[in-house]
């Protein structure tokens, strides 16, 4: 049998949106501040997020596991449009951009 304790790190499950919100991206990351920077500044010229211009954020998710957390990506990423954005509406239902609230993180 496996025991998952509480753990110190955090990971999160993540969706990103363009300016117009037509494009929808899910990631997982250890350190959310710093993903969204990436984003922001297209680190990967050639990635799917810089090509649609992609960095804002929409939704998250907090893990104590990186398990758990990859595994709620792949589950996510393999819902329709519409499941997707049931989601997001449940806590963000103007889909605001939510960038601010991890602007000032180190």
């Amino acid at each position: 049998m496996i025991i998952f304790s509480k753990r110190i790190y955090t990971f999160y499950v993540y969706i990103l949106t363009n300016k117009s919100r037509r494009v929808l991206y899910t990631g997982v990351t250890g350190n959310l501040h710093r993903r969204l920077h990436q984003h922001k500044t297209k680190l990967n010229p050639n990635s799917f997020t810089a090509r649609y211009n992609v960095s804002f954020l929409i939704y998250y998710e907090k893990y104590d596991w990186i398990q758990h957390a990859i595994a709620r990506e792949k589950e996510i990423k393999d819902w329709s449009r519409a499941k997707k954005l049931t989601l997001i509406r449940e806590v963000n239902p103007n889909l605001n951009f939510l960038n601010d609230l991890f602007e000032n993180w180190i």
